[in-house]
């Protein structure tokens, strides 16, 4: 080795292992700092925003005046924000057993090998989910529409008007047979995917311990399929809270039946779009958003507790 090699090499400070680590860890945050950036811009701020929002009302005299929690407490003692919880809390409880209950009952007949052609019973169960939910909803709404479509045309051949799809005691009913219809297949595609990940040796041990049917679905099956249950429970919860398309999109046709407060989700988008009330539009969209994230972490705790079981 040459002296001046030698002078270089002992000049040159030694690289230590945290600067090697910072250099690292530097390159990681390279990597996810598109992501971090749109996260930021796309969620973080507009959350930040309607925080902000929600501590400011708009007075005649003043104009817009800090009243920190003022509008958080009108809130909760606000009868049609509750009345629309109510609905949509009675629209979760009723339609999402039956939605989950129809897309499990597909997925297990799809993966019970006992159905021809099971790619095309797939697709027309999965259809009606690509279908965009504004044509969706519109289909539906003529076809329960009490002047024109099946259900006009139904009363007209049995002379009296017994079906009722928009009446104020059937809308809620309608508007869950539309959803269940949208997201069945969706649901169903879930709990498929689930199902087909099962090893096969498990198959093998039962019918060599002469498990049939219903046994290898109650003790293998439904097992297999808890965690994609539990995920497709907190994406119906979290959709069921945040009803607004079916509703707005019906109420032309079903006026009577459909208020401006008919699910919270109208309830603030009326209020700030028809009646200029941004601030307390910000307020309502974050207690619901509130709710509806602890309602959806309780499901979520109590599902990974029973698959730690």
């Amino acid at each position: 080795m040459s002296a001046l090699t030698r002078d270089v090499s002992r000049s040159a400070p030694p690289v230590s292992p945290l600067m090697r680590k910072s250099k690292s860890d530097w390159h990681g945050w390279q990597f996810t700092l598109p992501f971090a950036l749109v996260f930021i811009f796309v969620f973080i701020a507009p959350l930040l925003y309607a925080l902000w929002l929600s501590l400011f009302q708009n007075k005649l005299i003043g104009g817009n005046r800090f009243t920190g929690l003022d509008n958080y407490l009108l809130a909760i003692k606000d009868p049609s924000f509750w009345d629309g919880f109510g609905r949509v809390f009675l629209f979760l409880l009723v339609q999402v057993p039956i939605m989950l209950l129809l897309a499990m009952i597909a997925a297990l007949a799809i993966d019970s090998a006992r159905l021809y052609a099971t790619g095309l019973y797939r697709m027309v169960i999965f259809l009606p989910y690509a279908v965009p939910a504004v044509v969706a909803v519109l289909m539906w709404g003529f076809l329960y529409s009490n002047n024109f479509g099946l259900a006009a045309s139904i009363n007209h051949w049995l002379g009296s008007a017994v079906l009722q799809p928009f009446s104020p005691r059937w809308i809620l009913t309608s508007i869950g047979n539309i959803v269940t219809w949208e997201y069945v297949g969706y649901n169903m595609v879930i709990f498929y995917s689930a199902l087909k990940t099962i090893p096969s040796d498990l198959y093998e041990a039962a019918e060599i311990d002469g498990a049939r049917g219903w046994q290898v679905v109650k003790a293998i099956k439904l097992p297999a399929a808890r965690g994609a249950i539990v995920i497709a429970t907190i994406f119906s919860i979290i959709g069921s809270f945040q009803l607004f398309n079916e509703p707005n999109v019906l109420k032309p046709l079903a006026n009577n039946a459909i208020t401006s407060d008919f699910t919270p989700n109208m309830y603030a988008y009326n209020l700030s779009f028809a009646g200029q009330q941004y601030n307390y539009s910000a307020t309502v969209a974050i207690v619901m958003g509130v709710i509806t994230a602890v309602i959806a972490y309780v499901v979520q705790l109590r599902g990974s507790r029973r698959e730690d079981r």
